[in-house]
């Protein structure tokens, strides 16, 4: 790869880290922003002016290869395109700036296809922080390519991947329609028929029926953070055969109600440091996915991201689904912080509380009525996660040469798959 750059570098957090972000200004594109089809600014955030000149040596180009190096996206990649305008990034984003014998779309490709993602799969083997540094960004092996073949390549492939992004979009649109009517039910089912013209015990849900109660969550449960050995990458934390779960924030999706597994153990020294949960604990997210509620089944420890919510006065699966809705966590969070949330502020949130019989009956509806969307939900990840396999598999056939662009046609990999 450093014999096609003229530039390998990442940014860094600016002057007064999250506090300096504002809503308008200089674009300032985080991890969360790239994507292997293109860059995501739906959360975006900006900086000023002076803080963009102090990290003049990180701007980005039109054209740059941007790569995430380190935390759970490790490896996705995405091109800055023509109409960027003034941009920066974080020190979590590695800028690849091509030189004149390399196209920026042939090596935006390359980065993702599957032997380039591999060697940067082989990269972290043996470590717990996930990261790549500088050196080895330059060392990747990019197959080999003149500029004119390179250009073919490219333009093949923005047209063949440009279909199957366009169904992936449809796709995640029907994920998004089968959320937005989960909560809707959730909603409806909480109401239990109360009047929407009351005063409401609960700000962020009214309707709830008079004879229910609510009270802030520390009122009625202990709520601890996690904690997170330091320094995280060391092995004495680890072990395999360990007996708690080691959850990180990569752990846990907007699908998973419960959680049965992870990729990591912690050895006892790490448990001790840490909080083990007991089997039908609940937790919730205060970084990233803030807000989103898991109910652990196995032994675990979780990540200072997420604080756990520990004997309840109500029933987990019922405050599981109260907390789903995410209405209660509107306005709490600071625009852009790593760490939107903390115990105090979960805390503070003002929950209903049913009686016990209301509370089981609850449950035991929304379980039923959940069965079916979740069935349609893991219809939608599967189908998105072949999608995206075809994607990759499309990808690795052009920039490997295992068929001539010139006259291959992508109709096999989305052959049988419509938007």
């Amino acid at each position: 790869m450093k014999t096609l750059t003229t530039k390998i570098g990442s940014g860094k957090t600016p002057s007064g880290g999250s506090e300096s972000y504002l809503t308008s200004g200089v674009t300032f594109l985080r991890s969360q922003n790239i994507h292997f089809n293109g860059l995501r600014l739906d959360d975006v955030v900006y900086i000023s002016e002076a803080t963009h000149h102090e990290m003049r040596g990180t701007r980005v180009k039109p054209d740059d290869v941007l790569l995430n190096i380190t935390g759970a996206s490790l490896g996705r990649v995405s091109r800055a395109p023509e109409d960027i305008g003034e941009a920066n990034v974080n020190q979590h984003v590695c800028i690849i700036r091509p030189n004149a014998e390399a196209h920026a779309r042939y090596l935006a490709y390359a980065l993702s296809s599957q032997p380039i993602q591999e060697q940067i799969s082989e990269l972290q083997v043996g470590g717990n922080r996930e990261g790549l540094n500088f050196e080895q960004v330059g060392n990747l092996t990019v197959p080999a390519a003149s500029p004119e073949e390179q250009r073919r390549i490219a333009e093949f492939l923005d047209t063949e991947t440009a279909h199957i992004d366009q169904i992936l979009s449809k796709r995640a649109e029907m994920g998004d329609l089968v959320t937005l009517r989960t909560k809707a039910v959730i909603r409806e089912r909480l109401r239990q028929g109360g009047s929407l013209d009351a005063p409401s015990k609960v700000p962020w849900l009214s309707g709830i029926p008079d004879h229910w109660d609510a009270a802030p969550l520390r009122y009625i449960s202990h709520i601890q953070r996690g904690a997170s050995p330091r320094p995280i990458d060391d092995p004495a934390y680890f072990d395999s055969e360990g007996t708690h779960a080691w959850v990180r924030i990569a752990d846990v999706t907007a699908s998973n109600k419960y959680l049965t597994s992870t990729a990591q153990r912690l050895s006892p020294l790490g448990v001790s440091l840490s909080v083990p949960l007991r089997p039908g604990e609940l937790f919730v997210s205060i970084a990233a996915s803030v807000g989103k509620p898991v109910i652990t089944k196995i032994p675990c420890c979780i990540h200072d991201g997420f604080v756990a919510i520990r004997n309840p006065a109500v029933d987990s699966e019922f405050l599981y689904y109260v907390l789903f809705l995410g209405d209660a966590f509107r306005g709490l969070g600071k625009l852009g912080t790593q760490l939107n949330l903390n115990s105090e502020t979960v805390g503070s949130i003002k929950i209903p509380i049913p009686p016990k019989t209301e509370q089981a009956a609850i449950v035991r509806q929304l379980n039923a009525d959940m069965r079916a969307a979740g069935d349609l939900a893991a219809s939608l990840r599967r189908q998105t996660k072949l999608l995206a396999e075809r994607r990759q598999a499309l990808i690795t056939a052009a920039v490997t040469g295992q068929f001539d662009v010139t006259t291959a046609s992508g109709r096999n990999v989305t052959d049988g798959v419509s938007a």
